[in-house]
């Protein structure tokens, strides 16, 4: 069980849920904070019945998220892989051309609806029903990142097929049944939260429709409790239990198409969105539907998430990112002791190393990495490496990340670049040679 918060961040807490379903006038929110594998603190606001943490909504696009997960198991087990263009297992659509991983990433230039009447407030039907034409590709692949609805619905079929079964008992098979979400469906069971509008000059309401959405139905058709999308946070934190890989989730968080050393930057990966707030690297996702709104997002540096639902179909801040950076303030996570442990290489191969006249550092991280990157306080390129069996070592990050790092007693060999113990070290294989005239004043 998680440790439940201080009572003094339960105040702090309460206070922005309240304050954020009052201002935003959401007929009923529920939010908590996640550590521990679940809810540390929760609180329901409005028209909510008890418990509120039972209470399904509509979790809409972080269905997303759902399948992005199926997609990634099925890659796993070597049935797909990304690069995979969707024609080899889903032919006779417009985007046979655009690839697994595109499509999970929104760069693919799918249209970002599907074609025919809004899928969000209309009964859903078969692919072929879609009618989609040349006109639904909208972009050239991977020009750019454009949120496409249709592109997960797309991946929801293309799951299907290959499990030979429905989206929906895939979803729960593989996904919710196994991590203890019992209360997520593809559709409400009692107690569920009734989706409405809220008219914007007066405080009246308009119920919003609920139905299938057919093979959209991968893009935003779950509904859940806030118990269970608290679980669903654990997992993205790294509680992933027999589900996934934690080094397939780790992928998935990957930005595409962004430098995520920049500050205040937002992206997305494999299914996941990734943001950058208040200095912190957020990964899960936000739910819109007709009546509903969701989040769920982790810091998954500091192992804490927060969670969100409400039935309101817009004019709701975000209230998860608040709710973090309460709990970072009131409750900082105490990090683990320090404790000496071995190099992963001879000492004498760690210290400074010189790409052409700039000082590089390469030192032994926890986990049995090395670190190569600039002295503290300069700007440069800086990588994370892990060893592989043959002696080599494989960035994970940064600049360097998948190219190969090759050490030497007397030279770094990095994907072309030579780094030297000292300065264009005319003993070392520095391409192009080292003027034999030295350096002069």
């Amino acid at each position: 069980m998680p440790e439940p918060v201080l009572p003094t961040t339960a105040r702090v807490l309460l206070a922005r849920t309240a304050r954020a379903q009052r201002e935003g006038r959401a007929p009923s929110l529920v939010a908590g904070v996640v550590r521990d594998g679940g809810l540390a603190w929760s609180a329901g606001r409005g028209d909510v019945p008890e418990p509120h943490t039972d209470v399904q909504y509509r979790l809409g696009s972080i269905s997303k998220t759902v399948t992005a997960v199926l997609v990634m198991r099925l890659r796993d087990e070597g049935l797909v892989h990304l690069d995979d263009p969707l024609e080899r297992h889903l032919p006779g659509t417009p985007f046979g051309d655009r690839t697994i991983g595109q499509l999970l990433s929104h760069l693919a230039g799918a249209s970002a609806e599907s074609p025919g009447a809004w899928w969000e407030r209309t009964e859903g039907g078969a692919l072929a029903e879609l009618g989609m034409g040349p006109e639904d590709v909208v972009l050239g692949a991977a020009r750019r990142f454009h949120y496409s609805n249709l592109g997960f619905g797309l991946l929801g079929e293309l799951v299907g097929r290959l499990r030979g079964t429905t989206w929906e008992d895939a979803v729960t098979a593989e996904v919710l049944r196994p991590l203890g979400m019992t209360r997520t469906t593809p559709r409400p069971e009692q107690p569920a939260a009734a989706g409405t509008a809220v008219h914007p000059w007066a405080d009246v309401v308009l119920p919003e429709p609920e139905h299938h959405a057919g093979v959209m139905a991968a893009a935003g058709q779950l509904w859940a409790t806030l118990e269970d999308l608290a679980r669903f946070g654990a997992f993205l934190i790294g509680d992933t239990g027999d589900v996934l890989d934690p080094a397939t989730l780790e992928e998935m968080t990957v930005p595409a198409g962004v430098d995520s050393s920049a500050p205040g930057w937002s992206a997305y990966g494999l299914g996941v969105q990734v943001l950058r707030v208040e200095d912190r690297t957020l990964v899960g996702h936000g739910g819109s539907m007709p009546g509903f709104l969701a989040g769920v997002f982790v810091d998954r540096e500091e192992r804490t998430g927060a969670v969100s639902l409400a039935n309101t179909t817009s004019g709701l801040d975000a209230v998860v990112f608040g709710l973090l950076s309460d709990l970072r303030a009131a409750e900082p996570r105490v990090v683990e002791a320090w404790a000496p442990s071995p190099s992963p290489v001879p000492l004498s191969q760690l210290g400074i190393w010189f790409w052409g006249p700039t000082p590089h550092v390469l030192r032994a991280v926890g986990g049995g990495l090395l670190h190569l990157g600039p002295l503290p306080g300069r700007n440069g390129r800086a990588s994370r490496f892990t060893p592989r069996e043959d002696g080599t070592w494989l960035g994970l990050d940064g600049y360097y990340a998948g190219e190969t790092l090759r050490i030497a007693d007397d030279h770094l060999d990095l994907d072309t670049f030579i780094f030297t113990r000292t300065p264009y070290d005319p003993e070392a294989p520095v391409p192009g040679g080292v003027d034999e005239r030295g350096w002069s004043g």
